[in-house]
């Protein structure tokens, strides 16, 4: 576990860093080609990469029981997400505000915890 938070926490470190740049660049930048913002724009989806390539690599070093923990905690967290996203989308039809695509990560990973407190709560 000890070498997960040591994976994830350079992943958000290095997330945090390149966000702050891009945005800082972006404000600096805004007579700059489309390309070249874009490439800017996208740059802390590398780090954001990393933290997925931390979770895969924490998830291989599990053994069954945690796994299989983790798994159902993901499955919950799959499908809790696209209900309540599914709904919300719905919901925008009849006059509620519009939310940007980046609040279904957030909602995913919230519903994650809570797919982990129930399953945890489940096997002890």
């Amino acid at each position: 576990m000890k070498r997960y938070y040591l994976e994830m926490g350079a992943a958000l470190a290095l997330y945090s860093i390149v966000l702050m740049a891009s945005i800082f660049l972006l404000m600096r930048l805004q007579d700059a080609s489309l390309y070249l913002r874009t490439l800017i724009t996208l740059t802390p989806v590398i780090p954001a990469a990393l933290m997925c390539w931390a979770i895969v690599r924490q998830l291989r070093r599990l053994d069954e029981m945690h796994l299989r923990i983790q798994f159902e905690a993901l499955g919950f967290a799959f499908a809790a997400s696209a209900l309540l996203t599914f709904s919300y989308g719905f919901l925008e039809n009849v006059g509620a505000p519009h939310l940007p695509w980046l609040w279904v990560w957030p909602v995913m990973g919230l519903t994650w915890i809570i797919g982990l407190r129930v399953a945890r709560r489940r096997y002890q």
